[in-house]
């Protein structure tokens, strides 16, 4: 164990008060430094998790676990979540001063570097900060691990022992992976291949999107105002390619040149050139214009991936890990290599919607967000994003107009885009050149001129944007391709305030066609690249519960994190699936018998059920998560075991209420139920059904068999509903049952099922059904009093299994049945 240093202990308690949040303690100058951490700490750097700074507490407070008294500053359950050592990177007051906080943690759940921002001005009532994990070895996207899922209880019950002696990350079914590649650690190759480089490979597009994603490990890089290179290299020598497959090595034979210097004797590298202005900023028209004039000596080539090295194809390996690689070759070509004119294009720390509004200001294009762990892949994808400070992109030139009093000169251009295998007119742009740009436009068109135009002549009408006159427009056949910035676009399809920047000779014509940004939720729609080899967990983010905005991931963490209190409820029983693949408001289909594979789920014998298919078992933590990929959301489990499949070991009955039922009467209702099964000599156990009501379950020893004990249930029912009419009812039927409790038997038969302890149920907020004790009873709000974001964080506050009684409880129904028939 690693010794604690004097004054360098740190503690996170678990605060379940007015609302459950994480409170963050670090020991400095005798005092626990405090914030309040409302949705806890995330091994993901793009979770930007906030922490309000509060009081200073008393070191010895740091291992108080317990309940503190109503009335009293903080009253609620306290657990000691994590603790350990912390060690500061640099001065802890200076930091305090200052709001920034860099630190290396050392304890049972967290490990790495994390830091601590302020972001609250002087003056503001809260002193806000943000905690956040930094890039290393011990970073992890939230869609591969959530350690408040994963980790839920006290570490003073349940030790872990110090996260750097155990293995990293902690095992869990369907998250388990290795730490993911970081700046000081070694990249991770367990994807790549050996493989004979490629003749051609086709360059991975990114797709632009509205806003910044806020789930997910993103890497930032400044989007380059250039044109996108490829690069071949065989036997050591360069060759420069488009993305549309143009070799350009004649073009640029300085940058060429340059590459060599690199020391790659064989390889693809994937970048983009530029021409950098006096103060550092890319600009579009110069890099044309050193390209159109052969004066390249100030084009800069920015690397930023390396899709193969050597005969290693890596594309399969995840980004962070290829940029790792790509800097070594960096680093290794030292001094041989010309660093202004081929360079490394950084990733860049910062918060995105921080680094947009500075690249903004700078009147950069904007940025580029790229997976940590995504391939390679050459087409357009959502693992790469981009995001622009202003609407620009490529238009075709379908004509143009002469410049008043400039004969010779353009005055204004038109401009086209390809959509549904048609030119559609986009508008006209006339500023954003001088005119020595005007007159070479002139001559480039002037020979691409013809009488009919390629758009619907009918379309192109002077708008209130246009800076030409009607019937002064030439036509051109449409083969320049032109970039414009613009900031919006009219509903009748045209661009306001347009701005040319510049021809795009790497771009065909064929391929301009309108750009739409995607909304952050379809670019966010990715499937999470797990590590566990056995699950996968497909669309992460797919909502589903719109009244909760409860995703997928969400369902399949809390099945994860509940499977050792769930399984013992599912374990040896037949289990009934209810399955929901567009959400819960979308079609539900209960699924008792394996009709599609069902992975990791078990299949009874058939012969237990004669003249039918086999059953499904839940029996291993796999299974479970397994299920809630496959977008199993209810497990419904039938009374008896596969040890005496006939024979029930247990009775249950379901307090359904009526319409006008209120919440106290079903829960007088639930006490009457016990003290009948009391006076006939059965002790019961109490859980919420995760809807509206309560079941009451009756462990048995399996002696009797269905038709017995579905008749004792019956029985039971029935009489109180001839003793108290005015609560209860036998009848099932919501006719039947207005203002009166329904107490369901059926579920008694043979291959009957009743929603398993810990199941989640198919409503609106995904309740949950949870085992609670009789003296609880009073102080639950309703039968879905939990839900799936709440339920595993109840039970890590419960210092006891309410049922623990029941699995030893052997009970017969011999004397009961008698009891009552008399």
């Amino acid at each position: 164990m690693r010794a604690a240093r004097a004054g360098r202990s740190f503690v996170i308690q678990k605060h379940w008060a007015s609302r459950l949040h994480y409170d963050f303690r670090l020991e400095h100058d005798g005092v626990l430094l405090s914030w309040a951490v409302p949705k806890g700490p995330s091994f993901d750097p793009a979770e930007k998790r906030m922490a309000v700074h509060v009081e200073d507490h008393p070191v010895s407070y740091g291992g108080f676990e317990g309940t503190i008294p109503p009335k009293q500053y903080g009253a609620g359950k306290v657990i000691v979540w994590d603790q350990g050592t912390w060690e500061p990177l640099a001065d802890p007051s200076e930091g305090m001063r200052h709001g920034k906080l860099v630190f290396r943690l050392h304890g049972q759940k967290l490990a790495g570097v994390w830091e601590l921002v302020r972001i609250s001005k002087p003056g503001d009532k809260d002193d806000q900060w943000f905690l956040f994990k930094k890039r290393d070895e011990w970073a992890q996207p939230l869609t591969e691990y959530d350690v408040i899922a994963a980790l839920p209880d006290s570490v003073l019950q349940q030790p872990l022992g110090l996260r750097e002696e155990r293995e990293s990350p902690p095992k869990a079914a369907s998250t388990t992976r290795r730490p993911s590649a970081a700046a000081n650690d070694e990249p991770d190759l367990a994807n790549a291949k050996r493989a004979k480089l490629p003749a051609k490979l086709a360059p991975q597009l990114a797709t632009l999107v509205s806003s910044v994603p806020t789930t997910g490990d993103w890497l930032a890089e400044t989007k380059f105002d250039g044109y996108r290179l490829m690069m071949r290299i065989e036997r050591g020598k360069p060759r420069l390619i488009t993305r549309n497959g143009h070799d350009w090595t004649g073009k640029l034979e300085p940058v060429a040149a340059a590459v060599e210097g690199l020391g790659i004797e064989d390889g693809w590298l994937d970048g983009e050139i530029v021409v950098l202005d006096a103060k550092g900023v890319p600009d579009f028209n110069a890099l044309q214009n050193a390209i159109d004039n052969a004066r390249t000596g100030g084009i800069v080539y920015f690397l930023f991936d390396v899709p193969f090295l050597g005969d290693r194809d890596l594309r399969a390996v995840p980004l962070a890990s290829r940029r790792m690689v790509l800097q070594r070759v960096f680093d290794a070509a030292g001094d041989q290599l010309d660093s202004e004119r081929v360079r490394f294009s950084p990733t860049i720390e910062a918060a995105p919607q921080d680094l947009l509004q500075a690249a903004c200001r700078l009147n950069l294009e904007g940025i580029m967000l790229k997976r940590a762990d995504s391939s390679y892949v050459g087409e357009r994808s959502a693992t790469w994003v981009k995001l622009k400070c202003q609407l620009r992109q490529e238009f075709v030139i379908v004509g143009f107009n002469d410049r008043t009093n400039a004969p010779g000169e353009v005055g204004g251009l038109l401009l086209g885009y390809n959509e549904g295998g048609a030119l559609r007119y986009a508008g006209s742009v006339g500023t954003g050149w001088n005119s020595a740009t005007g007159r070479d436009l002139y001559q480039r068109l002037l020979p691409l001129k013809v009488k009919t135009p390629a758009v619907d002549a009918a379309t192109v009408t002077p708008g209130r944007w246009s800076t030409r006159k009607a019937g002064t427009d030439h036509w051109v056949r449409p083969e320049l391709v032109c970039e414009v910035t613009f900031t919006e676009w009219t509903p009748e399809g045209r661009i306001r305030h347009p701005s040319f920047q510049g021809l795009r000779s790497d771009k065909p014509p064929g391929m301009v066609t309108r750009e739409s940004p995607a909304s952050v939720s379809a670019a966010q729609a990715l499937k999470t690249r797990s590590r566990a080899p056995s699950i996968k967990i497909s669309n992460p983010d797919r909502v589903i519960d719109p009244s909760t905005g409860f995703r997928k991931l969400g369902l399949v963490h809390y099945y994860e994190s509940i499977a050792d209190w769930m399984l013992p409820h599912l374990k040896r029983r037949p289990v009934s699936l209810v399955r929901a693949p567009q959400g819960i408001t979308g079609q539900l289909f209960f699924q008792k018998h394996p009709q599609t594979k069902m992975p990791g789920l078990k299949e009874l014998d058939p012969a237990l059920w004669p003249g039918h298919t086999a059953l499904l078992e839940v029996d291993t933590p796999a299974a479970l998560v397994a299920a809630a990929q496959m977008n199993v959301v209810e497990f419904h489990t039938w009374n008896s075991t596969t040890r005496s499949i006939d024979k029930p070991d247990r009775v249950i009955f379901d307090l359904d209420p009526g319409e006008g039922v209120a919440w106290a009467k079903l829960q007088e209702a639930a006490l009457l139920m016990r003290t009948l099964l009391a006076e006939l000599g059965l002790d019961a156990w109490l859980k919420t059904s995760g809807g509206k009501g309560l079941h009451v379950v009756v462990p048995l020893a399996p002696k009797l068999d269905y038709e017995v004990v579905k008749g004792f249930s019956q029985a039971a029912v029935q009489h109180l509903a001839r003793t108290i009419p005015s609560r209860f009812v036998a009848k099932s039927g919501a006719n039947n049952r207005v203002g009166k409790i329904f107490v369901d038997y059926l579920r008694n038969g043979h291959s009957q099922t009743t929603a398993a302890a810990f199941s989640a149920r198919a409503g609106p907020g995904m309740g949950v059904s949870m085992p609670v004790s009789w003296e609880s009873l009073k102080d639950l709000k309703s039968g879905a009093m939990w839900s799936i974001a709440t339920a595993r964080e109840y039970l890590s506050f419960q210092s006891a299994d309410p049922w623990a009684g029941y699995w030893k409880s052997r009970q017969t129904l011999t004397k009961a049945i008698k009891a009552l028939a008399g």
